[in-house]
Formats: structure tokens, C-alpha cells, sequence
């Protein structure tokens, strides 16, 4: 089976690459070979490459950046995947699209599931709810996988920025009051393959497992960090709500995925986001020069 990875340079893209199953032949893209605003170079690189799937882990994903760039942020989360989509629809291709825990509002205060009502109150989480509409309008098997606070050893998110801070600051303050779950990009690649493997379609959720406030977060960074000698001394960290770290974009408060439904189409055993920070630091440790 030939896939088609768009989006190959990000967190996911490259544990896609390092994940994928001999019994796939894969073809990565990314800027600058594919531009994602341009809709004849998608068209393009769909064509050249011929696939029998397509795995759109491409995004704009800057949630703060969003608000001043409302139409970049459309042109390549609901137009692009529009175009995609299409193309797909009208040469038999699979697609698999990966979204975002941000298309809901995070009043539900209960684990969202699937088929729950969305409600995005952010720019960013507006537009890939409407590339999920878009998608599903337009064809009539696919994929969808929603996803929350993505991190790897690769590329730059909570966890780097953290172990950053930590070393330079005296002390910390997070926020406590957003909830949900952090997930290690490498599992979700893996959650991809299987996926495909089993010819999965429809709409579902994806995180690891365990619920976690960015505060809960950053102490769990610390602490395993500091028992692998990644830091070298524990700082203070201390909660504070959202209204003292004022940002462009609304944030939803709780955005827990229920998971529980893939878990059983999949056959598998949920690992706990914890377990998954230890391997992923345990891996940024070897990565990291001596």
C-alpha cells in the first residue's frame, strides 16, 4: 500500500516516518515540495505520488497566531483539506485526517465524545472543525482522528519549552485550570498505522490515557526529568489561573477526550500519559549530546 504523509515535517509526521510498517510503502511531503495555501500543488503532489491513502497530519496550529491570521489559518485547515478530500473522493484514495480537541468548547466538563455537539470559541479550533465538515461532506469513507496537546522528542512543544524554563528560571507559574490530556505523537503514529491496517473509518478520539491540567503537567515534567539527570535541581512551580496568563485565542477549560470507543475497535490497552512522558524523556536524554 503506497501512503501519502502531508505534513511530514512536524511532530506527528516524523513519528509517522520512524513508526511505519514494512507492509507500507510511504511517501513523505512537506513545505517547500508541497504548498498547503496552493491548491494545484496539492492536486500535484497527489498526482505524482499515486497514493491508495493519504495521512493529512498537515495544520496551521499556532492557536494565538490564528486570531491576526484568520484566512491563513482557513486557507490550509478547512480549504486545504477540502481540496484534498476531493481529489481523494474522485480517485478512490483513503484519507485519514487528524483534528484537534479545540473544536470543542470545554463546558462539557465530562470527556467529549466522538458524535458530541462541537462548539470551537477559538479561530484555530473554527477552522479545523471546518475542515472536518468539509471532509465529511465531500467524501464517503475517511478518518477522522481527533487528537490534544501533542509532544515529541522532535520539534518544539510543552514538554522542550519546559525543560527549557526549568533550567533558566527561578520559578514557574502554569495554569491549572485547563484540563485534558497529554499525548506522546509517537503512540498516535502508531494508533495511525493500526488504523489504516484495520480499515477503520468514521470519526473518533485519540490521547493517551489520564486527564492533566498544564500545571499537573509541568510538575510531572520536572519530576521525572530530575530522576533521568535531565534537570539538575527542582525550581518552584506554582498554579495560577487563566486570567493571570491572558492570550489571544479562548481556551477550552476542559477538552477530555473519551477514547474509549477506538480503544475497543483497535483491541488495545490504554497506557497513561505519565508512562509515555518517561519514555519520550528517556529518549530526548539519549538524543541529547553529552
Amino acid at each position: 500500500m503506497r501512503v501519502l504523509v502531508m505534513g511530514a515535517t512536524g511532530q506527528l509526521g516524523w513519528e509517522l516516518q520512524r513508526s511505519c510498517p514494512s507492509s507500507i510503502i510511504p511517501i513523505f511531503y512537506d513545505l517547500p515540495e508541497v504548498d498547503f495555501c496552493n491548491m494545484y500543488s496539492i492536486r500535484q503532489c497527489i498526482r505524482t505520488v499515486q497514493p491508495d491513502c493519504i495521512i493529512n497530519a498537515a495544520a496551521y496550529t499556532d492557536v494565538d497566531k490564528a486570531e491576526q491570521e484568520p484566512e491563513l489559518a482557513d486557507r490550509i485547515n478547512r480549504t486545504a483539506v477540502c481540496e484534498i478530500a476531493k481529489y481523494c473522493q474522485q480517485n478512490n484514495i483513503f484519507l485519514i485526517h487528524v483534528s484537534t480537541n479545540f473544536v470543542f468548547n470545554g463546558y462539557h466538563f465530562k470527556p467529549y465524545q466522538p458524535e458530541d455537539t462541537p462548539g470551537p470559541e477559538s479561530i484555530y479550533g473554527q477552522s479545523k472543525l471546518a475542515g472536518e465538515q468539509a471532509l465529511i461532506r465531500t467524501m464517503d469513507s475517511f478518518l477522522i482522528i481527533r487528537t490534544a496537546w501533542l509532544y515529541s522528542a522532535h520539534g518544539n512543544n510543552f514538554v522542550k519549552t519546559m525543560l527549557k524554563l526549568m533550567r533558566e528560571k527561578t520559578e514557574l507559574a502554569i495554569i491549572d485550570e485547563q484540563i485534558s490530556t497529554p499525548t506522546w505523537a509517537f503512540g498516535l503514529a502508531g494508533t495511525i498505522w493500526k488504523s489504516l491496517i484495520k480499515n477503520i473509518q468514521g470519526i473518533y478520539h485519540w490521547t493517551d490515557a489520564g486527564v492533566a491540567s498544564w500545571y499537573d503537567f509541568a510538575i510531572a515534567i520536572q519530576e521525572e526529568s530530575l530522576q533521568l539527570n535531565l534537570l539538575e535541581k527542582a525550581i518552584p512551580i506554582y498554579p495560577i489561573t487563566s486570567s493571570r496568563y491572558p492570550s489571544l485565542a479562548k481556551r477550552p477549560l476542559y477538552s477530555v477526550l473519551d477514547k474509549s470507543s477506538f480503544w475497543q475497535k483497535l483491541n488495545i490497552t490504554p497506557v497513561h500519559w505519565r508512562v509515555y512522558l518517561r519514555e519520550m524523556l528517556k529518549e530526548l536524554k539519549e538524543r541529547t549530546p553529552k
